[in-house]
């Protein structure tokens, strides 16, 4: 017997929606779930659900992708639909720092409403053990579910690229301030090392930068390969209450394509990175300098714990595997209901 998921969603553009719900819709469908995406309007509060009350109750499970329901929404959202499951990846408990370094906000309101959304949820999907314990304080089931890479896009690693030192950083352009941390680094590294580039693959490039800097521009088709052409990818961030709540998958699109990683120790990079084996972990940035200088120096050790990132990424985040365990969870939740 199939069953229907519907997928509630602001942006189904968003790259967390892509990569953590709608890459498992085919997974879904043959297991005989299918599922259907609506854009949920950001604002037009409560008449946006009253709107959907009679389509949701033709749905046997409704999965939220990251928003908050507003007060009057919830308990008409519970009442309609039979099954639901709220999904995110980011601390959104709180609200984002405008500069790297800064306090997030941390409104009551924001969080009364986190944990209200998550209340009215018969599972809650988080992307991390940081996120999943935020949600336990109101939630009935929570579960860790990390954000699957599909490694169709990149091929295995054949071998070192020659020439130069290309240093691959990913990232939404709000996320560009974090390249301040190694700014610093690159500049000296730079410095000895005249073939040193930062690649920047995004929608813009950083507005001024110390090292030279090459610019991709970020498409769904392109990045694979952009990030291939790469000797090392880099994950710097701010340790605070809103970066320990990140996913770390642009760790994980670096080892899908054979590179290894330096990231700061901050919340699931810890867990990601694998010290010594699929890359370093950085903490100042004198580590940051001795690290990527580290790998400069080194093919071999480039190409070692490349393999082994790519390797790790295989046996535990591969998009095979984490839609594996969502439509476990889905169809478990499912035969509760009919029960």
């Amino acid at each position: 017997m199939t069953s229907r998921a519907l997928f509630w969603v602001h942006d189904p553009e968003a790259p967390s929606f892509r990569h953590r719900l709608a890459a498992h819709l085919p997974a879904l469908a043959s297991a005989g779930i299918a599922g259907e995406v609506e854009r949920f309007p950001r604002r037009r509060y409560l008449l946006r659900v009253l709107e959907r009350m009679r389509r949701l109750r033709a749905f046997d499970l409704l999965v939220i992708a990251k928003f908050k329901l507003e007060s009057g929404e919830r308990n008409l959202v519970r009442q309609a639909a039979r099954r639901i499951v709220y999904d995110f990846d980011d601390a959104i408990y709180y609200g984002k720092p405008d500069r790297p370094g800064e306090e997030p906000d941390r409104s009551p309101r924001r969080v009364r409403k986190f944990r209200a959304t998550c209340a009215v949820a018969d599972l809650v999907t988080a992307g991390n053990a940081t996120l999943a314990a935020a949600a336990r304080a109101a939630a009935r089931r929570v579960e860790v579910v990390p954000t699957g890479i599909d490694l169709s896009p990149y091929p295995p690693p054949a071998g070192d690229p020659r020439g130069g030192f290309r240093i691959a950083w990913i990232g939404l352009p709000g996320n560009l301030p974090y390249l301040e941390i190694v700014a610093g680094a690159l500049a000296r590294l730079a410095a000895r090392h005249p073939a040193l580039r930062l690649v920047v693959v995004s929608e813009r490039p950083p507005a001024r930068f110390p090292a030279p800097v090459e610019f991709v521009r970020w498409s769904k088709e392109g990045e694979a390969a952009a990030l291939s052409d790469c000797d090392v990818g880099i994950m710097p961030l701010e340790d605070d209450d809103w970066t320990r709540g990140k996913g770390g998958f642009k760790l994980l699109q670096y080892m899908a394509a054979g590179l290894p990683t330096v990231a700061s120790p901050v919340g699931v990079n810890r867990e990601i990175v694998v010290e010594g084996e699929t890359g370093f972990l950085a903490g100042s940035a004198e580590e940051w300098e001795l690290s990527l200088d580290r790998l400069l120096g080194d093919a071999l050790l480039r190409r070692r714990m490349g393999l082994a990132g790519r390797r790790r990424v295989e046996e535990n985040y591969a998009m095979t595997i984490v839609s594996r365990h969502v439509v476990e969870l889905y169809r478990g939740l499912l035969e509760e209901g009919r029960a």
